[in-house]
């Protein structure tokens, strides 16, 4: 029984382009002499890098250890010494530097002890870490890290759906991988049904793909389980995540939501290809397949080291004369790199060489004329005239009420504009403000927090030594209370007695002072000091003499 497919909103059908790549055999690039290798190829926290400069590693060895639970490590391409670890040029279009480790090869290709996984005996969560910790992440465009995709959460995800769309122009790498490694792919696809328990998995590849979709239904019958190959239509952005679900269930993703949320997850065919090389042969994500194509002689996919720098997979497919730039991805959704020695990435699908014939310079941009061809093409049944109108004005929170963040990107409505407005690029501006914003939020946030607790921790304290002063106050009065003697305060005759015992001391210690230089005197000296000791005699006699008024008391 054939699976009744459904159509999603919008679209368009712009030229392929995909007979120029997809003709040739898949090559292998050469080791180049240097491998840089950026710490940020994923979603979420870069990785922390694990060795120093000098070092020499072997090919598959870790040397960016993932930082937290949103992120996936990073390894050596192939074997060499580490040379530098500093900033970096890397293929963003920013052209803003980053943390990349260089690794200077030394040609043997030396690989780390590895082998295949018993992934059946392992727990599930641990099967999940050494996945994030071999580097898989998504390969079809988002990069996210795979192990939290493959997490379901507290049930299993009925739904698995595996997608071979490739809908965009010139690229052409998932339908080349999946005509030549299709039992790779439905070996990953295997894994990917024992961590999310998926009882329903549908593979959609784009009918204008004949050799893949015969590959992949000739592999799925050689599983002891069901996977449905469809043939979809060929529309762009039909290869979209969304836009797959909805294409093969007629289920939409709410707005905000995730395809979890309506228990389905989907993969790329890359991602899958290289989960299968981590399970079944031990290899950390460190080559990916790309297709070269656009101003180049001879237009193809090539297998590159991540790390290896454009130029050479380029030079591989023959340069040409008249280039104008490079885009890493298609034309709709590609974006121009800063330079011809930035490395591949792990999202490096598509190198796209440009120039004037096949990609002239954009008419001057036009006032929007309100012909609402943008919101017919939206797949995300959006209005992004309106999306447009609030970017440009700076009503970020206008655009979020009009689900700014549910766009794609997809480029449909800069495709469709009349006027030639760069729509995609206004809504990028307005996501990066926002964005911007709310970082700068939560730091005052979290300042105001910090403060907050300070004063409370400062008048707790403050509280509490108030509080013990008060209690050991209320324990002593408390102990006089109960023994008056136990206070420490004398009575009358005691302190009288303590008076008299201080003038004995006093009185005892001076008669034990010594007159100072009283040895050899001079004779009139000795009886000057003689006559007043005389007299002081005479003095304490009086002194201790009764007065006459107590002789003649009775």
């Amino acid at each position: 029984m054939s699976r009744t497919l459904h159509t999603f909103k919008g679209g368009v059908h712009p030229p392929g382009h995909k007979t120029e790549s997809n003709s040739r055999p898949v090559h292998a690039a050469l080791l180049p002499n240097k491998l840089v290798i950026p710490m940020r190829q994923h979603m979420g926290n870069p990785a922390k890098p694990t060795v120093k400069v000098g070092d020499r590693v072997l090919k598959g060895q870790l040397i960016g250890e993932a930082d937290g639970y949103i992120s996936a490590a990073v390894h050596a391409s192939s074997s060499g010494i580490v040379t530098a670890i500093d900033l970096q040029q890397v293929p963003h279009v920013s052209g803003l530097p980053d943390l990349c480790i260089t690794i200077e090869t030394d040609g043997r290709d030396e690989w780390i002890d590895h082998g295949a996984l018993d992934y059946q005996a392992m727990a599930l969560s641990d099967l999940r870490m050494k996945l994030r910790d071999m580097g898989i992440a998504g390969l079809g465009g988002a990069v996210f890290p795979s192990a939290v995709k493959l997490d379901p959460g507290a049930h299993a995800i009925p739904t698995l759906i595996i997608n071979g769309g490739e809908c965009e122009p010139w690229i052409t790498c998932d339908d080349v991988l999946m005509r030549t490694h299709a039992e790779e792919i439905m070996q990953g696809v295997a894994v990917m049904r024992h961590l999310l328990g998926s009882t329903e998995i549908i593979v959609g590849i784009e009918e204008n793909k004949p050799e893949a979709i015969a590959a992949m239904k000739t592999a799925a019958t050689r599983l002891d389980f069901t996977v449905e190959v469809v043939a979809v239509p060929a529309i762009y952005p039909g290869g979209g995540a969304k836009q797959m679900i909805e294409t093969l269930t007629g289920k939409q993703v709410p707005s905000g939501k995730l395809s979890t949320d309506i228990g389905i997850q989907v993969f790329n065919v890359g991602t899958a290809h290289a989960l299968a090389r981590a399970v079944h042969h031990g290899e950390p994500l460190i080559s990916r397949l790309v297709t070269v194509t656009g101003h180049v002689l001879r237009p193809q996919n090539i297998v590159a080291l991540i790390g290896t720098p454009i130029h050479a997979l380029i030079e591989i497919a023959g340069d040409r004369d008249g280039a104008t730039g490079v885009l890493m991805g298609g034309p709709m959704m590609g974006v121009p790199m800063p330079g011809q020695d930035v490395p591949v990435i792990k999202a490096t699908n598509c190198l796209l060489v440009k120039s004037k014939d096949l990609f002239p310079p954009l008419p001057r941009a036009l006032p929007c004329i309100r012909c609402t061809r943008c919101a017919d093409a939206c797949p995300a049944e959006l209005q992004p005239q309106e999306l447009f109108r609030f970017a440009k004005a700076n009503e970020f929170g206008r655009a979020q009420e009009y689900h700014l963040f549910d766009c794609i990107e997809c480029g449909c409505c800069s495709y469709v504009c009349p006027s030639h407005i760069p729509l995609v690029d206004f809504y990028r501006y307005a996501k990066s403000e926002i964005w911007a914003r709310e970082k700068d939020k939560r730091a005052s946030d979290l300042a105001r927090e910090r403060h907050e607790f300070r004063q409370f921790r400062l008048e707790r304290e403050k509280k509490e030594k108030a509080e013990k002063l008060a209690a050991k106050a209320q324990a002593k009065r408390a102990e006089i209370t109960a023994d008056p003697t136990a206070s420490g305060a004398p009575d009358a005759d005691a302190k009288k007695a303590l008076i008299a015992a201080a003038l004995a001391r006093a009185q005892a210690k001076k008669a034990d002072i010594i007159p100072r230089n009283t040895d050899h005197l001079a004779p009139d000296t000795r009886h000057v000091i003689e006559e007043i000791e005389a007299r002081r005699a005479k003095i304490r006699e009086l002194a201790h003499q009764p007065l006459e008024t107590d002789e003649k008391k009775p």
